[in-house]
């Protein structure tokens, strides 16, 4: 066991390090982190939207439903301005965090990349239809301004408000505005800039800072998407799309892709790295990129496109936080007899109901603890395994709504997926996980039982004065 942690410590740690101070990396973190306001209103919306729509209409309760029209249409309101274009909200966000990193004019750079964002939408529609329309159909598409070409209806200046706004978008964001920001920041940090007096008000100097970087920035973008319009091979976002973000989002609804991460956060843990924040873009560039496309399409009454969200990772794999410690607090709390371990589950038990497991990890600690490096390890492990399975059968809905992070265990599941299964399986996987943990909390007490023994015998030495000196604990 020494030797292989010896050799994660040598080989993984250093990476996760690398990892968790690209400052990219961090940014995207960041805006993710930030964009989680407009994430949660929405997601509110939808939950109210099924509770008084979509439920009630499956009991046939019509009246209800007709009189709570007005709440209904509220909640498509909120929603259609937060989830329905969070791909929007994330392009100003990333590129803003890009520059705090790097530490220039913010605002301008999140101008860039949402400007960005916007080129390499496309911007025209074609609609063929089944026959030629007549005189006064064509003349009244034409004063809206398409153009109608036999059985062919196009026009330009249109947005496919549903398609790209909302999660679809993450990916070009990443990519197009990446590229973008880059360039601004580039051009900031060379100094290649209006400079105006000191006598200018701060705001109109910083505006005309960024002028020359971020025209640079714009072009540079204006180019590519330009280029791509050449190519024949569709617009940026669409590109991305069929050849990054699809590709990836169908590998991580993979069994091995969700027990890779899965161990990947419980290994960063151990060394003392925050598993869940190091791997933050990966988890949300991937499985919450799926996920908000589940509550879209659970908003609009379509089919869920994914079984393996991230809020998945959370019901089933870290129940109390990363290595599910919820269970061994209460393993401690029934079997330990270790008062050291006992006093610190009764502090972190409240916290550990919310999610909140810093207190367990550091204070007992399971921070480069051996004994308790197995359970930590496997306990995720063998239950995102079940909960995996269990959802490939059917047996359990896929998540459908946004829910915090700190929701309480039970609560979190049955809002998350609006399935009175869910509860059951994450009742049956935390008990699964408590029973991994008891027998290293029984172990835990009979190191404590040694420990205890070597520090009351005397220790030989040259000359009395040594009888009776305590040796240090093993804790």
């Amino acid at each position: 066991m020494n030797t292989f942690i010896e050799w994660l410590n040598k080989h993984v740690v250093p990476i996760a390090s690398k990892i968790g101070s690209i400052r990219w990396l961090v940014a995207l973190r960041d805006a993710f982190i930030a964009i989680m306001p407009a994430t949660m209103a929405g997601a509110v919306a939808t939950i109210l939207n099924a509770l008084l729509r979509d439920l009630p209409t499956q009991f046939g309760w019509t009246g209800f439903v007709n009189s709570m029209q007005p709440i209904i249409a509220i909640n498509g309101q909120v929603w259609t301005g937060s989830l329905a274009i969070l791909g929007l909200i994330f392009a100003f966000i990333f590129g803003y965090q890009m520059a705090v990193q790097y530490e220039v004019e913010p605002i301008t750079a999140g101008i860039v990349t949402l400007g960005t964002f916007l080129m390499s939408l496309p911007q025209t529609f074609t609609i063929t239809l089944g026959k030629a329309l007549s005189k006064g159909s064509a003349d009244i598409l034409s004063t809206a301004g398409a153009a109608v070409a036999g059985k062919s209806v196009s026009g330009w200046g249109y947005f496919n408000f549903g398609q790209f706004f909302g999660a679809n978008g993450f990916f070009t964001v990443m990519i197009m505005g990446g590229i973008a920001v880059a360039a601004y920041i580039f051009l900031m940090k060379k100094n290649i800039t209006i400079k105006m007096p000191e006598s200018v008000p701060p705001a109109i100097a910083k505006a005309f800072t960024g002028i020359v970087p971020a025209t640079g920035a714009f072009y540079l973008a204006g180019v590519i998407t330009w280029a791509f319009s050449k190519l024949n091979v569709g617009t940026v976002i669409e590109f991305i799309s069929k050849t990054i973000q699809e590709p990836l989002l169908g590998m991580s609804q993979g069994f091995w892709a969700v027990l890779l991460m899965t161990v990947l956060v419980q290994v960063f843990w151990f060394f003392g790295l925050h598993g869940t924040n190091v791997l933050g873009p990966v988890l949300d560039s991937i499985w919450l990129t799926a996920q908000i496309a589940n509550i879209n399409a659970f908003a609009q009454g379509k089919d869920l496109p994914y079984m393996w969200t991230r809020n998945a990772f959370d019901l089933y794999a870290w129940i109390g936080g990363a290595g599910s410690t919820l269970l061994l607090l209460l393993a401690i709390m029934m079997f330990s007899k270790r008062d050291d371990q006992r006093a610190v589950a009764k502090l972190s038990l409240a916290p550990g109901f919310f999610n909140v497991n810093e207190p367990v990890m550091f204070g007992l600690p399971i921070v480069l603890d051996p004994i308790y490096f197995i359970p930590f390890l496997l306990a995720p492990v063998v239950m995102v395994s079940i909960a995996y399975g269990a959802m490939t059968l059917g047996l359990v809905s896929p998540v459908k709504t946004q829910i915090v992070w700190s929701m309480p265990p039970v609560i979190n599941s049955l809002i998350a997926t609006m399935d009175w299964r869910a509860p059951i399986l994450q009742l049956f996987n935390m008990f699964v996980g408590f029973m991994i943990y008891v027998p290293f909390v029984k172990a835990a007490n009979r190191m404590g039982q040694t420990v205890e023994a070597e520090e009351e015998m005397p220790v030989s030495g040259t000359g009395p004065h040594l009888a009776g000196v305590k040796m240090a604990s093993k804790d």
